[in-house]
């Protein structure tokens, strides 16, 4: 079920990366490409059926170019974050989105009720982000060799998740500022901040190839989860075949 719910999320990247790739986003304003196909009934509905039976028939072939694409990709992406960074830090204004990321709002601690609330945010946000209680990193952890050390994946998997969450927000939020996008836009926050990154802050050409290259590496980030989420469901089925001798 959360699968199938992450799949329309990773419906709108493929929407993006297409419309990227056509130029259409390019040119368009991108509050009004969002709100318009995200509130148009079935209007993407295509796009999901892509993204569910891509994943589907991923895991029906074996998933096993996964491994060797993250390790291209993934890299790339972290690269392709720095330089956003970067930029969008040299944007003019930029500097209230750190403010809003990085300064502490202690009035949100006034309170049991209201420190509770913030704990409770944030405990969604990690068990959502690393996956927890899903079973995912107990499917892929069954799946390595003796030789790899449990503890050591264990730091370093939070440890990366982390860094790449504040590096996206160091991306997202100062560009906001910058070009008074609301912070609290959810999922149009992607697609509003940073295709204004694309075009007004690099422009031309620059911005073209970038934003692609950008939608496609999210693309492949996000499809990768999807199929962890369905992996884990398959992992069980082919388990109980096995342990009946099929």
């Amino acid at each position: 079920c959360i699968a199938l719910g992450y799949a329309v999320i990773v419906t709108y990247i493929l929407k993006a990366l297409v419309d990227s790739l056509v130029g259409t986003l390019m040119t368009a304003d991108t509050a009004s490409w969002f709100g318009t196909f995200s509130s148009t009934p079935y209007s993407v509905i295509p796009y999901h059926i892509i993204v569910v039976v891509g994943t589907l028939l991923t895991l029906y072939l074996g998933a096993h170019s996964i491994e060797k694409t993250n390790k291209v990709m993934m890299p790339l992406f972290f690269i392709i974050f720095v330089v956003l960074a970067v930029r969008v830090a040299l944007l003019p204004g930029s500097a209230e989105g750190y403010k809003f990321m990085f300064k502490p709002d202690m009035s949100l601690f006034s309170s049991p009720g209201s420190f509770f609330d913030v704990l409770k945010t944030a405990s969604g946000q990690v068990f959502f982000s690393l996956s927890m209680a899903m079973g995912i990193n107990i499917t892929f952890g069954s799946y390595l060799d003796k030789q790899k050390s449990l503890q050591k994946n264990a730091v370093i998997v939070p440890l990366f998740d982390t860094i790449f969450a504040v590096l996206a927000g160091m991306m997202i939020l100062p560009a906001c500022a910058a070009f008074n996008v609301d912070y609290a836009q959810g999922p149009g926050l992607l697609f509003a901040s940073m295709q204004k990154v694309f075009l007004d802050g690099m422009g031309g050409q620059a911005g073209n190839i970038i934003g692609f290259l950008f939608y496609f590496l999210v693309f492949i980030a996000a499809v990768t989860s999807s199929i962890a989420l369905m992996e884990v469901l398959t992992s069980a089925v082919v388990d109980r075949q096995l342990d009946k001798g099929k």
